[in-house]
């Protein structure tokens, strides 16, 4: 049970200018200045105000109205925001670990790209006392009518979360990374998880009656006593390969890389080209260390892979999935990659550009450019990307942080660029409609 709020009548509004001032004191407060003060806002009304880019962490919101506030790209790590009312708040890219949500009303919040790792989501209460002078529930407003009352996680961060008990019916976690995160007993009726990693989640004793799950991640995942009833599993990604294991076949990886390598430096008289289409390659985790030149993968699962600096130059790897890997640095200059999907992955500092041959004649430089047709690279990190001379039609970047990204002359015909940050990204020459 929370504290005992004051009446609705005495809820203190708070002018931007008010808040404003409140946030310098707590700058001061976080950086050790004289003068400082810790944000300690109870009980106040700050509905529609900006808090976009601020750093509140540690402050204490308990029971206030931040309904339709903006807390975009903020820091709030181990804010309370007990029992306060959230709803249409836009809390994209803000940071919120170990912060303190419980019996938060987030109906109709945007929280994609947050990172809530840490942060308690746990039913709370705030009592009133009701007309008999005995304590009562406090009642949540009603939603505005017509407005979609839909609590919104997509591609948010919320790795290791505390969210057991939550009551998120109907809520969309879609394209969420929700691995480790603990959710038992919650209501999660109609929640939809379409794309979520929910690697090692607990969902135990929770209910998911008409859940959309399908094409989610569910390693690891903890089902006792839950209840499915009508829920989606399409195209599940579970323990079991998704295909052929190598540990299953006749050759070992390294065996297969060296007749790689003499077909490569044969120019293909000798030995032939490794190909692991088809293949579950999730159990090499070394895999980063071994050289994939133009190897052949299409149709792999790369899953969550530590790919980091890895060499894979005009391999083709077309309608792979990469979802949650790390490849940052890596080399994927030349690469084949149509259809393939990097879904919150980092790619931060890789090397997509071209590839430059000398024409057969001598007398030019022929490109062979990285194409991305089709692929999906949404909620993805490509800051310093290089993609110059890049095919992006048709891409899905929406959501992707493209800061400081080199976009010149590519082709990003069709491509989905909704949500995406171009901060500092270089664009001369690009086709981007």
């Amino acid at each position: 049970m929370g504290p005992l709020p004051p009446p609705a009548d005495d809820f203190t509004r708070y002018s931007q200018r008010d808040l404003d001032k409140i946030i310098a004191k707590h700058d001061s407060y976080l950086k050790g200045r004289r003068g400082g003060a810790r944000a300690v806002i109870k009980f106040g009304d700050l509905s529609d105000l900006s808090l976009v880019g601020k750093d509140l962490s540690q402050a204490d919101f308990t029971g206030s109205n931040f309904s339709r506030c903006n807390f975009s790209g903020g820091k709030f790590s181990g804010t309370c925001f007990f029992s306060c009312d959230l709803r249409q708040a836009d809390l994209t890219n803000a940071i919120l670990s170990r912060a303190d949500f419980r019996g938060a009303h987030l109906a109709g919040a945007n929280l994609s790209g947050a990172n809530l790792d840490a942060a308690d989501l746990r039913e709370g209460k705030i009592m009133e006392r009701g007309e008999s002078g005995m304590l009562v529930n406090k009642a949540l407003p009603s939603f505005p009518k017509g407005k979609a009352a839909n609590t919104i996680f997509t591609g948010a961060k919320l790795t290791d979360t505390n969210m057991n008990s939550i009551k998120a019916m109907s809520a969309d976690f879609s394209d969420a990374d929700l691995s480790g995160v603990l959710l038992s007993q919650a209501n999660l009726s109609g929640a939809n998880f379409d794309g979520a990693n929910l690697t090692k989640v607990d969902f135990t004793g929770s209910d998911l009656t008409r859940a959309n799950l399908s094409n989610s991640i569910m390693s690891g995942v903890i089902l006792r006593n839950a209840e499915l009833q009508e829920a989606q599993l399409d195209n599940v990604v579970k323990d079991e390969a998704m295909g052929k294991r190598l540990s299953e076949g006749p050759k070992t990886l390294s065996e297969l890389l060296e007749i790689h390598r003499k077909w490569i430096a044969s120019a293909g008289k000798q030995g032939h080209q490794m190909d692991l289409s088809g293949f579950d390659l999730r159990d090499i985790h070394d895999l980063a260390h071994y050289p994939m030149t133009a190897m052949r993968a299409v149709k792999a699962t790369f899953l969550g892979l530590y790919l980091d600096r890895a060499n894979i130059q005009s391999a083709t790897l077309d309608y792979s999935d990469f979802r949650d890997c790390r490849l940052i640095k890596a080399d994927l200059r030349g690469s084949s990659l149509k259809g393939v999907n990097f879904g919150r992955s980092d790619l931060t500092g890789a090397n997509l550009g071209p590839l430059k041959f000398d024409t057969p004649e001598g007398h030019g430089v022929r490109l062979q450019r990285v194409n991305l047709s089709g692929s999906s690279m949404k909620f993805c990190n490509l800051r310093e990307v290089d993609l110059r001379d890049s095919i992006l039609m048709g891409v899905d970047l929406s959501n992707a942080v493209l800061t400081g990204c080199d976009l010149r002359r590519a082709d990003l015909t069709g491509a989905n660029l909704t949500g995406s940050n171009l901060d500092d990204a270089l664009t001369e020459g690009a086709i981007i409609r």
